[in-house]
């Protein structure tokens, strides 16, 4: 009996040779099909064309676009990096320029003080740099770098800015305490420059809120002083020098009595704006003698 027809009631089964070679003999005739025809080529390609390029076309655009946006993360991280450099260039040009400014500022006050040497050529002086002052806006009182040691001493005339700051009223040994003309209870012999006419300057904090000084008892017989006249230290002070500037004349009022005057004067030294001074080392009593 062949092996392949099985008796009735038994199941039917084909041996796996057989089968093999059934399988063999279908793609053989399969593939020579596919190659002699394009009956399967033609659905193929409408699949393709459907759902394969418009899939391969999104990837290349996804892979695009990644692509971009890879350049675009490259070129920020350059940016923040030439950010951060040109941030450090900033605060460096800034440090340096703010070094220059102090340099400028230190250079025009040397110069103000060179040219004040020049101005009272006549006295010996000792630069000295101001290194505390009293609380305030103004510098009626402060603390200079110099004391016993750079041969100071007390009632020794200070200049700054033009004129007369003060006189130095106590003595360290590096260290000198100077009390300017500004301060109240300060009085000061002086004089009107043009007219040689005598009166006193006093210092006066409150009126310093106006940027002037008070000054009595002029005596201008002549009525020859004017505002705008400038003001020095008398001979007759017996604490400063004479011929030091003090100031120019701001405001005059005849006193009561109809025979002196006074008012306000601007001082020539900006008392809010201090930092080098000139010490002269002649005293007026050396002077005198």
């Amino acid at each position: 009996m062949s092996p392949i027809i099985k008796r009735k009631g038994e199941k039917f089964t084909l041996p796996s040779k057989y089968l093999l070679f059934i399988l063999t003999f279908l793609c053989t005739l399969l593939m020579l099909f596919t190659f002699g025809t394009d009956v399967f080529n033609r659905p193929f390609n409408t699949v393709v064309g459907y759902v394969i390029i418009p899939f391969e076309q999104g990837i290349g655009r996804m892979g695009e676009w990644l692509a971009n946006r890879s350049e675009e993360l490259v070129q920020i991280r350059s940016l923040l990096q030439e950010n951060e450099s040109l941030r450090d260039q900033v605060a460096q040009l800034t440090e340096e320029n703010s070094l220059l400014q102090q340099d400028k500022h230190e250079l025009n006050q040397l110069r103000e003080l060179v040219k004040l040497n020049e101005q009272y050529g006549e006295y010996n002086k000792i630069g000295a740099r101001i290194i505390g002052r009293d609380s305030g806006n103004w510098y009626s009182s402060f603390v200079i770098d110099k004391g016993e040691q750079d041969g100071l001493s007390v009632d020794m005339n200070v200049i700054a800015g033009g004129g007369l700051v003060g006189r130095i009223t106590a003595v360290g040994p590096n260290w000198s305490r100077v009390t300017s003309i500004i301060s109240d209870n300060v009085h000061v012999s002086a004089q009107t420059l043009a007219t040689e006419d005598n009166m006193t300057v006093s210092g006066d904090l409150k009126s310093m809120a106006n940027g002037v000084i008070s000054f009595s008892q002029l005596v201008d017989s002549k009525d020859q002083v004017a505002e705008g006249d400038k003001v020095v230290t008398s001979d007759i002070s017996d604490k400063y020098l004479p011929n030091i500037l003090i100031g120019y004349l701001h405001t005059i009022n005849r006193d009561a009595n109809n025979l002196t005057k006074s008012g306000y004067l601007t001082p020539v030294v900006d008392f809010e704006h201090l930092g080098e001074v000139l010490v002269i080392t002649d005293l007026k009593q050396q002077i005198e003698e």
